[in-house]
Formats: structure tokens, sequence, C-alpha cells
């Protein structure tokens, strides 16, 4: 519930500032006329959130084991090159994102058309909205479809609305360049055990090598005997698979009691790699930026 939590928020908030923008840009030009316009938009990218959700949950369903493995695997890739670019897209966008979205407003309305303002506000939250649905359901899943997962989401969303409502009000100022940054390495752990489930699902449907899906002659072999192909460790006796530490333990970091090796090494290649690239990243604004721009503070009203 915490991991899906924190996604939710995150990635929710990201929607709720750049609509919090639009509308605030369109009331400060005294076209309160045109609000309406763009939340349609809005509303648009939403129900589409909302759809793909729903067809990738039922009809998942009538799919054969294998499909359905092959389908969770592939999207959850998806995600993760999703999630990827997204982290670093923020990063070097944030500080103009504000510029940015007010421009496209300004053409929107040069052109007078109902659906020049309907696009703006569609295609600045679908982006997030696809993204998010799709990080959502690849944890869902590897959780279990359990209830408390998509109550985490839920309460996540709604929080990053309300956020994202007084922020626009300029009731809340939003140090924007710290959060992104401390979700953002938050979101990089994330995507390495999304990554590692991805495989998971691709391995069980034999698109990849994996390991047997029973032990051989009454042995399981784990460890160096069985690399590269077969089980890196198996805690299960210590760490059974549906106790709490388990499932905070894969939450937070992704970790499984029972992981192959092809899991464990793509889970620890995309942290030094992902990790590095963002945490160099983050330094260096640092040491060649000498303020803080207004709009990394907040979002005004």
């Amino acid at each position: 519930m915490f991991a899906t939590f924190l996604i939710g928020l995150r990635e929710g908030l990201e929607a709720a500032l750049v609509a919090g923008i639009l509308v605030a840009y369109l009331r400060q030009l005294g076209r309160k006329d045109a609000v309406w316009r763009m939340l349609a938009g809005v509303a648009l990218a939403i129900v589409l959130a909302l759809g793909l959700g729903a067809i990738l949950t039922f009809g998942a369903y009538g799919l054969s084991f294998q499909a359905q493995e092959i389908l969770g695997g592939t999207l959850s890739l998806l995600a993760v090159a999703m999630v990827t670019w997204m982290i670093f897209w923020m990063r070097r966008a944030g500080r103009t994102m504000k510029n940015t979205l007010e421009s496209g407003v300004d053409r929107a309305l040069e052109n007078g058309t109902v659906w020049a303002l309907i696009a703006i506000g569609f295609v600045s939250v679908a982006r997030e909205g696809l993204e998010t649905t799709l990080l959502l359901w690849s944890m869902v899943q590897s959780f279990g479809r359990t209830p408390l997962s998509l109550t985490g989401a839920v309460i996540g969303l709604v929080t990053a609305a309300i956020v994202g409502w007084f922020i626009a009000r300029g009731a809340v100022r939003l140090n924007l360049a710290k959060f992104f940054t401390w979700t953002g390495g938050f979101l990089v752990i994330v995507a390495a055990g999304v990554l590692a489930y991805a495989l998971h699902d691709l391995q069980e449907a034999g698109v990849i090598p994996g390991p047997p899906p029973a032990a051989i002659d009454g042995v399981t072999v784990v460890g160096w005997a069985a690399f590269p192909f077969g089980w890196a460790f198996d805690v299960s006796a210590v760490i059974p698979p549906t106790s709490t530490v388990a499932a905070l333990l894969q939450a937070v970091v992704g970790f499984t009691p029972q992981m192959s090796w092809i899991q464990v090494i793509a889970w620890a290649l995309y942290i030094v790699i992902v990790g590095f690239m963002f945490w160099r990243g983050v330094r260096r604004p640092q040491r060649s930026t000498p303020a803080t721009s207004p709009s990394q503070q907040g979002v005004p009203a």
C-alpha cells in the first residue's frame, strides 16, 4: 500500500501540477471562459488512463497463462522505459515546464478553436496518466492484485489532486526541485523492481531462459551452480513469500524471496547505471547553477 501510495502521489502530482499551471494561467489572462475547454481535455486524458487500466485488468482474463505472462512482462518493460524517460525528462524540463505550458496556451488562444485548448489539456496530462497506469498495473500484478495495493494508489492520486489544487490556488508552496529529486531517486529503485518482475514473467512464459518450474530429482539448484539461468537465491524458508516482511521488501526495493540470476543481474545493473546517471545529473546543476529559479520553488497562482 505504501509503495503504490507514493507512486500515485508522485505521478498524480505531476499531472495535477500541469493542470494547475494551465488553469492558473488562463485565470491570470482573464479567460475563465476557456478553463472548461482545457479541463475537458484533462478529463479525456483521465478517461483514457482509466480505460487502459480496465482493458489491462479485465482483458487479460481471456488469455492463456503464457499469453498473460508475455503481456505482463512486455507491459512492465514498457512501464520501466517510460518511467526511466520521465525521470530524466522531468529533471531537465522541470525548470521550464511552466513557461512551456503557458506558451502552448498562448498559441491555442491565438488559434481561437475549442479543440486547440482541449488538445493542450489532453496531451499535457495523458502522458502522465498512461505512465501512471502502466506502472501501477505492473506493481499491482507483482503484489498479487491485493486490494491494499489499489487502495494505496487511489489515496495517493486523491492526495496529489488536493495538493495540486492548493498549489494552483497559491495556498501551498512546494519545492518542486527537491520533491522531484527525492521521488525520482525512489522511482529508480521501483523501476528496477518492476524490471526484475517483468523478466520473471517472461521467464515463466518461456520467452527468455529461466529456472525450471519444479525441482529436478527433488533438488532445486540454487546459487553459483545455477548461474546464469537458474535461481540466484531462495530464502523462502526464512522470509515466507506471503509475509509482511516480504511484501515490504518487494514494495520498496523489488526483492522477492526467490529470484533468478537474470532478475538479480538486471536489477543490479539498472540500479548502478540509471542510479549513477540520475545522481550525476542531480549533482551537476548544484555546482553550475548559482541560484534557484522561482519556478523550482513552487507554482505561483
